[in-house]
């Protein structure tokens, strides 16, 4: 059977079953939920930087599905392409992905309705090395016992937003299973360690980055507009996912939703200071959002 190793457990995320148990509920206990949510979530986006600095925002996504849907049959996890450079997204479309707390088995069934699509091609070897959707299984499997996932690649091109429509299209006619859609991203990587300072150094400058530009992605996330996002995110680098999070979004419109909600937003200079009593001249953003 294939199988899919973990390769960030140990660093983004613990690398033993009990440890990771702990830190999952740390996370959960973090962030409350305190808005008012869709009656069911179709879909959200949620950060996959090291659990320490996003993985609050991640267990916020999880625990208002969990809210709203008890019960989850399967994920289908978009996921930003940091070493993938394929055209097309690339699924991995069958058997399972082991991580601390065991194994996760792919949803065949899924994956090959959409292959049939067209949208999307089999492409296992491509998530070897991407953590992107792998930080987010433990989660899954802690609050969502026998649910199955499906793990695909979303390149930042015009192909997201076709293949978010197949995956709306086919879950809005399934009426067996309860599937939920998340897309994966961090927001702006500003300062001299990724070589993106457009507004220099400084406490004003990380807030433009994250007031300014994560928060024009956000509105054209929470409104929606998938092919703006992927335009502003390609103009203005304040994405690493945004095929990912245009493939969610696509999918939760096809599926009804005329906007997302915010759960939270930060970014690991915050993150230091909260949890570090200290700072960078460098910061990630990222977000919590649910349709």
């Amino acid at each position: 059977m294939q199988t899919r190793q973990p390769i960030v457990a140990g660093q983004f995320y613990p690398g033993r079953r009990d440890s990771c148990i702990n830190e999952i509920n740390e996370c959960l206990q973090q962030e409350k939920l305190t808005q008012a949510l869709p009656e069911t979530i179709v879909a959200g986006i949620v950060p996959h930087a090291g659990w320490v600095f996003s993985g609050a925002l991640a267990a916020l996504v999880f625990s208002a599905v969990k809210q709203q849907n008890e019960h989850v049959d399967t994920f289908c996890l978009f996921g930003a392409a940091h070493g993938y450079y394929g055209a097309s997204p690339a699924i991995y479309d069958k058997g399972v992905w082991m991580t601390p707390l065991g194994e996760i088995a792919v949803d065949e069934d899924l994956a090959g309705a959409v292959l049939k699509s067209g949208t999307a091609v089999s492409g296992s070897r491509a998530h070897s090395s991407e953590h992107s959707i792998e930080v987010q299984i433990p989660f899954i499997q802690h609050l969502f016992a026998g649910a199955k996932i499906l793990p695909i690649l979303v390149p930042p091109t015009e192909q997201a937003v076709p293949l978010g429509e197949a995956v709306g299209e086919i879950i809005s006619g399934e009426k067996q299973k309860k599937i939920v859609c998340i897309g994966s991203t961090d927001l702006t990587h500003y300062g001299p360690r990724y070589g993106f300072a457009p507004m220099g150094s400084g406490s004003n400058a990380l807030k433009w980055a994250h007031e300014v530009n994560d928060g024009q992605f956000i509105d054209l996330a929470v409104k929606l507009e998938a092919k703006k996002l992927l335009a502003n995110a390609a103009e203005n680098l304040n994405a690493c996912g945004a095929g990912a999070t245009a493939a969610a979004v696509a999918a939760a419109r096809k599926l009804g939703r005329t906007e997302g909600v915010v759960l939270a937003q930060t970014n690991s200079n915050e993150v230091m200071q909260q949890k570090m009593g200290g700072s960078s001249s460098d910061s990630v953003g990222y977000a919590a959002i649910v349709f």
